[in-house]
């Protein structure tokens, strides 16, 4: 065959080079789409919200492969649902394509509690939309510092700054809602320990101030108060008046103090409202 095409002319081995080459290039051109399935294609069906099982089945079924491209956190949607996929619902791809999906984690990540004491309510849930958790109920207590956060609370205890939680946990918050218009007798915490008078001004709508510590004490809840900032009594042995949402400062003691019975601000009359 070779000594055939050798003896003819070179434009005809030309054209005879070029006629197989072009019928090469028909055949490869021509077996492409069979080979490559080009042309086929299916819609991707939604599997948004369904869970990984039911969606990993539905679209394995329709010959697609799937792959887990993330996770994310979501309290809204149930734990292990798909939360988003690519390619999305109803595009249309070449079959055997790979569907990326993106699921809800089974198990909410830790999240720190950030300090929101002394914002504002519209600041307070903002941070907490960035640090992923939920602002909660809210509610008011006489307090000179109106609209501002005084306590920040979790299952109504007092939740501390740096605590980790579970992303998505409510948080309460409690703000001022400046000082009443409902005045009331000093009261007389005398002789009380801190945690005594704490719980005690709790019903009353007052609040601590300063608090000034001896060098003895150790234990601030069980040391005692001596002397409070406004006084009982006036000078003239008249009961001093006081508002919701002010404060009482207090000077704190190791030892119990004893009354002076000789101090002139000490009114005879009974610690009543």
């Amino acid at each position: 065959m070779l000594a055939s095409i050798s003896k003819k002319p070179l434009w005809v081995n030309l054209l005879i080079a070029i006629g197989l080459v072009a019928l090469l290039a028909l055949l490869f051109f021509g077996t492409l789409d069979f080979f490559t399935r080009h042309g086929e294609v299916i819609a991707v069906p939604s599997v948004t919200g369904k869970s990984f099982d039911q969606a990993k089945k539905e679209l394995e079924a329709q010959g697609f492969e799937v792959v887990i491209q993330d996770s994310v956190y979501r309290d809204t949607i149930a734990a292990l649902a798909v939360v988003k996929q690519f390619p999305e619902a109803e595009a249309s791809v070449k079959v055997n394509r790979t569907v990326y999906l993106t699921v809800n984690r089974a198990v909410a990540p830790e999240v720190v509690m950030p300090n929101l004491v002394g914002m504002s309510l519209r600041n307070a849930a903002i941070i907490l939309r960035q640090f992923g958790l939920k602002l909660g109920d809210t509610t008011y207590r006489p307090d000179f510092a109106k609209n501002s956060i005084l306590s920040q609370l979790m299952n109504s205890k007092e939740i501390k700054p740096g605590t980790k939680l579970p992303m998505g946990t409510p948080i309460s918050l409690v703000l001022g809602s400046g000082l009443s218009d409902i005045d009331m007798s000093v009261p007389d915490l005398f002789g009380m320990t801190y945690g005594e008078a704490a719980s005690f001004l709790s019903t009353t709508g007052i609040s601590f101030g300063a608090k000034v510590l001896d060098p003895d004490v150790k234990d601030t809840s069980s040391a005692y108060i001596y002397r409070q900032s406004p006084d009982r009594n006036t000078p003239d042995f008249r009961v001093n008046r006081i508002r919701q949402g002010q404060m009482i400062d207090v000077w704190l003691s190791a030892k119990k103090p004893q009354r002076d019975t000789t101090n002139r601000n000490i009114s005879p009359v009974e610690n009543n409202f």
